[in-house]
């Protein structure tokens, strides 16, 4: 309670879950009961985890009426309180995650799938350190037509993208301040920011922490500000995988590397190569990827992004300082010698992003899997092993891979499937414009 006690002036709090959509999922209440529910926690319905995309039970999903639609507990998780800086009101956030009634987690909780994961690497000894780099875009949604919106400084709309633009990211230097200054005020370790490939794109990169879940949070946190900033400041912020059919889409890419028990990275053999560890642990993630595109790729619009050319991968391959293949080994000093993975898209859940990603990390590690050679030059021109281009094929592909069974437990990936398979039916009522409409605030 020692945030509350040293921040009098804030008035109403909020609890919430992240479920697996990543939709902030909880209630609102007055400062003043916020010591009752960090003591106790809360209560919310087990099938409020898995609601589709709109925010509607799943049909015949058997945590609502199959079952009475019971509770779950809710506890606060380690991170405690965390103010909400794009508010007018003065207010704080209790992030939660989810319990049965005699203490078990609740599996259909993304959070509890990552926890999971991050605790077998400790069973190993091992510890994963994790960076994400994050990619949006500012849009003027006001209109029929998404367009950059116009620059405070000079009140003119950039034309044409511009990489790594000093002119770009002073144009927005009020927002990006204030950005900057919510990420320090909710200790998210926002570091380098750039201008990115797209009209009104930009980058942020996360640093790296020997702590999954925080860097799972920070991810989801991070999300969550610079979408309420930019409302308040009159225009969208969005991670929507490809809001513009001829600008790149947004990513999302995961650096790890492993640290032994002595603190030592395991991926580092002094030389630009790596460890035979990193080459099982590339080899895993390679061998997942098909079954895994659903975590990546997870809504109808991510699929226009996963296209060739593009700025985004669409073979599983891998190489040497090769932004083209899925997962990317970068050059640097040999102490940081790490994975990149390159696969998911901005709107991705975190916390089943990360799972994903490391979990097959640790299966390749477990089964001493050998990755095929690196490859060189572009992975578009080459005869590779392609991932699923096709929102009903990696669903079928999550649900039945043996892969994604060694990762999330049966609950979450029966839960999700339901989830995504919900989603395909309505969204194909729906016209493009509905589907920008829907996907642009929301993932």
């Amino acid at each position: 309670m020692s945030f509350l006690q040293d921040n009098p002036e804030v008035r109403t709090i909020r609890v919430a879950a992240a479920d697996l959509n990543a939709q902030a999922r909880g209630k609102r209440m007055p400062a003043r009961f916020a010591d009752k529910v960090a003591v106790e926690g809360t209560r919310f319905p087990l099938s409020v985890m898995n609601l589709d995309i709109w925010g509607e039970d799943i049909d015949d999903s058997p945590l609502v009426f199959a079952a009475g639609d019971p509770d779950g507990v809710l506890h606060p998780t380690e991170r405690g309180f965390v103010p909400m800086p794009w508010l007018d009101t003065p207010t704080a956030l209790l992030p939660l995650w989810m319990y049965h009634e005699d203490g078990r987690p609740f599996d259909g909780d993304p959070r509890h799938a990552l926890a999971r994961v991050q605790a077998r690497f400790a069973e190993m000894g091992l510890t994963p350190v994790v960076a994400t780099e994050l990619e949006f875009y500012l849009i003027d949604d006001s209109g029929k037509t998404l367009r950059m919106p116009a620059s405070p400084r000079s009140g003119k709309r950039r034309q044409g993208a511009e990489i790594l633009s000093l002119r770009a990211l002073d144009a927005w230097d009020g927002f990006i301040t204030e950005l900057y200054d919510g990420c320090e005020a909710m200790d998210i370790p926002a570091e380098t920011m750039i201008s990115e490939a797209g009209l009104g794109q930009f980058e942020i990169n996360l640093t790296h922490q020997a702590d999954a879940l925080k860097a799972a949070d920070d991810t989801w946190f991070f999300k969550l500000l610079v979408r309420g900033l930019a409302r308040r400041h009159g225009f969208a912020a969005s991670f929507m995988a490809k809001p513009y059919e001829n600008y790149a889409g947004n990513g999302m890419h995961v650096h790890f590397s492993l640290l032994d028990r002595e603190g030592r990275n395991v991926f580092d053999n002094g030389g630009p190569e790596g460890t035979e560890l990193l080459r099982h642990a590339v080899a895993g993630c390679l061998d997942a990827v098909r079954g895994s595109t659903l975590v990546f790729a997870p809504h109808s619009n991510s699929y226009d992004r996963l296209v060739p050319d593009a700025h985004a991968p669409t073979a599983i391959a891998w190489g040497y300082e090769n932004r083209t293949a899925a997962v990317r080994i970068p050059a640097g000093a040999p102490q940081a010698r790490r994975v990149e993975h390159r696969v998911a898209g901005g709107d991705v859940n975190p916390y089943l992003m990360l799972a994903a990603i490391l979990g097959a990390a640790l299966t390749g590690i477990e089964d001493g899997l050998a990755p095929p050679a690196p490859i060189t030059g572009s992975a578009y021109t080459q005869s590779l092993p392609r991932m699923p281009d096709d929102w009903g094929r990696a669903i079928d592909l999550f649900e039945t891979d043996a892969r994604i069974a060694r990762i999330f437990p049966p609950a979450l990936i029966e839960n999700y499937v339901a989830t995504k398979r919900q989603e395909r039916h309505y969204i194909a009522e729906l016209t493009p414009e509905e589907r920008v409409d829907l996907y642009l605030d929301t993932v």
